[in-house]
């Protein structure tokens, strides 16, 4: 069995105490045979995050970026999407719903805690154990520190707590306490849920629990458990007092949970499957992104800290939970979970969103050895199938989770636009129906190039688009409304690259936006030095703002290169762009045609399709993956792309004369690549369905007619059928010459100069079969 959420227990919620770590085993997971039951402190997660503001001390370190999320296309924003009942799967894909569990039946019978989890709480030595024959008590005291331990449940059933909530027993255990179901006499009999110590005298634990219950009562989210109440009860034996949280009673399933059934059901080391993980995510990062505008971190996140009741998540167990600005607190998380530079830097936005990541990551494949060997990293896609089917998916995984806190995602909302995206490629390429949604980051594609596409005669190549008519049809990134110069850049939009560095020349020095808008210019008149100083005055500004990594950068200097013909450079460039941005359409765009322009066809044609299969409205990706096909002689499947084109495109006529045209013409020698009967009927009724003008039909028509002549008259070429007709002239060479004729002469008619009119006569003539009149 593999190392992952459906193997062996976690290894555990630790403690960081400021400022040197000092780790402590505090939590391990249920039986795999158990069910989730409550809002408990058990948990299993992974993610990715953003830097927080500011500059901290002991163990939070310094960190650049901004709070609670500064994106490099709007400035500043704050994550606080909310979730709503039923949205889970984001409209994109139907997640099973989970049964609401009885409360009743999530008691346990015989509450323990099982020796291999029984830690002292102040020393971290191994206590309560069988030793010496001798057998294991779950109260006495450390033999190495001397500190009291319990591992009892404190509660017994019918106890009432705070004068209101009676006791029906223990449900689970976790790193800081054990949790109880009680009714509350109070308030209509509701089920809740009281959470106390594993030992009261562990300081750590109890500050913990004290910091659970300031932040909470600030806390108020759908997918966050709600609490309700904090009181003091009795110990029993010692008489001290001892403090509950009470909080909401979610009856369902956590995420580690579901996995193990998946498992069972299955009967094979199965993950959930991807596009069920990502909707999981969906719902998380809302949450987190709610809590990081509170200015809280949640810090723990993991499989069994989120739970699925119906159609809708919570996260559960915010004993970890504290403020941002909090560098005196123990800090507590889970190993194989948790941003490698929590021991050194602290918690923060960033490593808030590192455990999202890691969470999705083991809950969607096998990670073996995502405690040990993977600790901080990702296997690669040549150890892990997924990532090499879903390539946005594993580069999404390495942003949200790189080592470097300042490369990862800025914002929780930011992160959760990029995994919609990736969710979408991914369902449109599951179910071959295309996802298209607006990109929050980029604008749309506002011109289309290589649309007149060029067939190739047989030993030559397919030409490709002009790269400034590429570098003009890329879709361009969409302004920081936060930027000083925002205003004046609306102002510029409808001018010409002149004007529109004329106008520029007064607005502020600092705007970022402003210096790539006149790299843009500067890319459309031809002047790629200037166009790279610019650049690099931009990057300078972005350096100085605290973005050393801004994805623009990259893009701009992507398009510089693409412009002045070095497609292998560009492709570098744009390569950065896509992993930052695993969920956007530009960048594969971007990539397919700089891949194209090196003569790499595999490559362009997997970023084509990535494009087209998802969003419809970039029709660059129809005709570019048409052009990769051809040039790989595959004249049906640039035909098949070609067909795709909705008759609602304004360039739908373009892809069906490319059709025709294709049809038409022998791509190579082989045989395999030669014009058929077939072939001629297909474009002769594409044709005559079309609505085009006289002059483009008829030149059209001859090409048609033209190619029908050169097969009748082909030694090799089998006979016709009698029936068949080509744009209404009957496939025999004495009519095909005939309907050649016809063309020629009305096209004369049609020409511009005299010397093109006689050409043409003589064309008909010379094509006029013989006859008695």
């Amino acid at each position: 069995m593999p190392t992952s959420v459906l193997a062996n227990p976690s290894p555990g919620t630790q403690s960081i105490m400021p400022p040197s770590p000092r780790l402590q085993p505090q939590e391990s997971l249920p039986d795999p045979g158990t069910d989730s039951v409550v809002a408990a402190s058990r948990s299993e997660g992974h993610g990715t995050g953003t830097r927080s503001e500011g500059t901290g001390s002991g163990s939070q370190g310094s960190g650049t970026g901004s709070f609670p999320g500064t994106s490099r296309r709007t400035g500043s924003r704050t994550s606080s999407r909310r979730s709503r009942r039923g949205r889970l799967g984001a409209g994109l894909i139907d997640v099973p719903p989970v049964p609401y569990r009885d409360p009743a039946t999530a008691v346990l019978a015989n509450p323990v805690v099982s020796e291999e989890k029984r830690f002292c709480g102040n020393c971290g030595a191994k206590v309560g154990r069988a030793k010496d024959g001798k057998p294991a008590n779950p109260e006495g005291k450390c033999d190495n520190c001397g500190t009291p331990f319990s591992f009892l449940p404190k509660l017994q059933p019918h106890e009432l707590v705070g004068g209101q909530y009676e006791v029906l027993g223990a449900l689970a255990y976790g790193g800081l306490g054990w949790i109880y179901l009680a009714q509350d006499h109070n308030v209509s009999d509701r089920w809740v849920v009281l959470k106390g110590l594993i030992d009261t005298g562990d300081a750590t634990a109890m500050a913990a629990a004290a910091n659970e219950m300031r932040f909470l009562a600030e806390v108020e989210h759908p997918n966050i458990v709600k609490i309700h109440n904090f009181v003091q009860h009795p110990d029993a034996q010692t008489g001290t007092s001892v403090g509950y949280i009470v909080m909401e009673y979610v009856g369902g399933q956590s995420l580690r949970q579901l996995a193990l059934q998946h498992h069972r059901e299955s009967k094979r080391p199965e993950p959930l499957p991807i596009g069920q993980v990502i909707a999981y995510g969906l719902e998380i990062l809302p949450a987190l992104g709610y809590l990081h505008g509170q200015g809280l971190l949640y810090c723990d996140l993991k499989p069994d800290n989120v739970i699925q009741t119906h159609e809708q998540l919570k996260l559960i167990d915010l004993g970890a939970v504290r403020r941002v600005d909090d560098y005196e607190s123990p800090l507590f998380f889970t190993t194989g979970y948790s941003a490698p530079e929590l021991a050194t830097q602290g918690a923060s936005i960033s490593s808030d969103l590192y455990t999202v990541g890691r969470t999705l990551a083991v809950l969607s494949f096998e990670f073996q050895g995502y405690t040990t060997k993977f600790k901080s990293s990702l296997p690669g896609p040549d150890a892990v199938p997924l990532f090499a089917l879903f390539g946005s998916y594993y580069r999404f995984l390495k942003r949200a989770t790189h080592v470097d806190p300042d490369r990862r995602f800025l914002a929780a909302e930011d992160m959760a636009d990029q995994l919609t995206g990736v969710l979408r490629e991914i369902m449109a390429l599951g179910t071959g129906k295309p996802r298209q949604a607006a990109s929050t980051v980029f604008g749309p594609e506002s011109r289309t190039f290589g649309v007149h596409l060029v067939v190739p005669e047989a030993g030559t190549t397919v030409p490709l688009p002009e790269p400034a008519e590429v570098v003009a049809g890329l879709p361009i990134p969409q302004v920081d409304t936060d930027d000083p110069a925002a205003g004046v850049l609306a102002t510029t939009t409808a001018l010409d690259p002149r004007e529109a560095i004329e106008a520029l020349a007064g607005a502020p020095r600092e705007s970022i936006e402003v210096r790539l808008r006149i790299v843009r210019a500067r890319i459309e008149l031809g002047e790629f030095a200037e166009a790279q100083r610019q650049l690099q005055a931009a990057q300078y500004l972005a350096i100085r703002n605290g973005f050393p990594h801004d994805w623009r950068i990259d893009w701009y200097r992507g398009l510089i290169e693409l412009a002045g013909a070095r497609p292998r450079v560009a492709h570098v460039a744009f390569e950065a762009v896509y992993d930052d941005l695993p969920g956007e359409i530009a960048p594969k765009l971007a990539l397919a045609v700089s891949a194209e322009g090196v003569g790499d066809y595999f490559g362009a044609a997997r970023y084509y399709e990535l494009v087209w299969r998802t969003d419809r409205t970039y029709v660059s990706a129809a005709f570019g993956l048409a052009r990769v096909y051809l040039a790989q002689g595959a004249r049906a499947g640039a035909v098949e792309v070609l067909e795709m084109v909705p008759a609602t495109s304004t360039h739908y006529i373009d892809a069906q004369v490319a059709a025709i045209k294709i049809k038409t013409q022998s791509g190579a020698a082989s045989e395999q690549s030669r014009i058929s009967e077939q072939d001629l009927l297909d474009a002769s009724g594409r044709l005559e369905r079309l609505n085009l003008d006289v002059e483009r039909r008829t030149r059209l028509s001859a090409e048609v007619l033209e190619a029908a002549y050169d097969w009748l008259r082909t030694p090799s070429a089998p006979s016709p059928a009698e029936t068949s007709k080509v744009l209404g002239y009957a496939l025999e060479e004495r009519d095909v010459r005939f309907g050649l004729e016809r063309c020629y002469r009305t096209l004369a008619r049609l020409a511009g100069s005299t010397e093109d009119r006689v050409a043409l006569v003589d064309r008909a003539n010379s094509i006029r079969p013989r006859t008695f009149t």
